[in-house]
């Protein structure tokens, strides 16, 4: 197996591993919310109900995400890597870490810090869409090349 297939394979498994541990989190959430309310003032005023609106509204784009990338992931191993399908998966990939950051800093006005995992999330949305825009770049001139004689 050549070293990018063991990098695709490993990849793949986190992803996975990533899915197992959002399913996990959906179960276990109620419990780690009542740990963080025990141990921070903060969190306690604001009320379970809070941060539990504001996990389970974020998985949402975090399957969403972690979806789509094992499905780019997946194209890509089967040696598909410059193609209009890899540009609308990184484009949703995107939208849905802004989604994500867009939640986690509307929650910073109940929890303070919430705010840096919102400042992350869009940040990553930003480094995902330039990502896109150069395979979108690639895309097209293979396109050109290709229609080339």
């Amino acid at each position: 197996m050549s070293e990018s297939n063991k990098a695709l394979v490993l990849s793949k498994i986190f992803v996975i591993l990533f899915m197992v541990l959002l399913g996990l989190g959906a179960i276990f959430s109620p419990r780690l919310v009542a740990r963080v309310l025990s141990m921070s003032a903060m969190a306690s005023r604001a009320g379970a109900a809070l941060f539990l609106t504001t996990l389970y509204i974020g998985m949402i784009p975090a399957a969403a995400l972690l979806m789509s990338m094992y499905l780019l992931l997946r194209r890509i191993s089967w040696g598909e890597v410059f193609v209009n399908e890899n540009i609308i998966y990184l484009r949703f990939i995107s939208w849905c870490f802004f989604v994500g950051g867009i939640i986690c800093m509307a929650s910073s006005l109940y929890y303070a810090p919430w705010l840096p995992i919102g400042i992350a999330a869009a940040f990553m949305g930003l480094v995902v869409r330039v990502v896109k825009n150069v395979i979108a770049r690639a895309v097209a001139l293979q396109d050109d090349a290709d229609h080339t004689i």
